[in-house]
């Protein structure tokens, strides 16, 4: 494969237009998502489109043992990646003792061990390489705590946190680790996280702006990128380091409530 790119949650929203982008730039692609149905039809839309070859992998990684097998059928295929985008991820809406374990478990899971895992599986091979980049999408969500989505905020905050990390252990490498923040997006993640009914999400970024900024900052290597963020939400999160945290607490729960109807 040329200039092959792994890309998690690859079904929908920023991962399927990276995945169309990277096509558009001439590179193959594996995309990783929980269904197998639209991973096909987006196969068929990019090989017919494009002419680059893709290779699906269905996999939830919400199991424990999906990065090392999505490894393995990489190895299996024989696919040398040049790129590996951790894009997958969810988040849930509401007070952390109201909210059932099970699936912040698997948020945690899906946004923090199964990055994770994904870079230790392939970054051994990129240093080897002395070659890759590696994208991890995490949130404007990364830099405060987030009342009402504690555990989507947390994980941000810990994919930034390790991708900066692993840039800086690789920084005497041509291995490179970015890491994109995007703001609101318009995507199924505003709908199924309950994002959509607050006012974090008057106004959004398309998916493919999104995933614009993000892939080129990945080329060229950048620790940190932000998308979709307004003028006004830039000065908030600049200002926000010097205001009291309570203050910053109460302010980001209240963007998290429920528009009023």
């Amino acid at each position: 494969m040329k200039d092959a790119a792994l890309i998690t949650g690859a079904s929908s929203g920023i991962g399927m237009a990276l995945a169309r982008l990277h096509a558009e730039r001439g590179g193959d692609l594996v995309l990783v998502a929980r269904r197998l149905d639209r991973l096909n039809a987006l196969k068929q839309e990019i090989e017919a489109r494009h002419g680059t070859r893709v290779v699906v992998i269905a996999e939830d990684l919400n199991e424990e043992e999906a990065p090392q097998r999505i490894f393995e059928k990489v190895e299996a295929e024989g696919i040398e990646l040049s790129f590996l985008v951790n894009n997958a991820g969810f988040a849930l809406r509401g007070k952390f003792h109201e909210l059932d374990w099970t699936p912040n478990r698997a948020m945690i899971q899906v946004n923090v061990v199964a990055p994770a895992a994904l870079t230790r599986a392939f970054l051994p091979g990129f240093v080897a390489r002395n070659s890759g980049r590696i994208l991890n999408v995490a949130s404007t969500a990364a830099l405060t705590p987030g009342p009402l989505q504690a555990v989507y905020f947390a994980s941000k905050a810990f994919v930034q946190s390790f991708g900066n990390a692993i840039a800086e252990e690789v920084r005497d490498s041509r291995v490179t680790v970015t890491t994109l923040l995007p703001g609101a997006t318009a995507s199924e993640f505003a709908q199924t996280s309950g994002m959509d009914q607050t006012s974090l999400f008057n106004r959004t970024t398309s998916a493919e702006e999104v995933a614009r900024i993000g892939y080129e900052a990945m080329l060229r290597g950048d620790l940190d990128v932000f998308a979709g963020v307004t003028r006004q939400r830039k000065i908030m999160m600049w200002v926000a380091r010097f205001l009291p945290k309570r203050y910053v607490l109460k302010t980001v729960r209240n963007m998290q409530e429920a528009r009023s109807a």
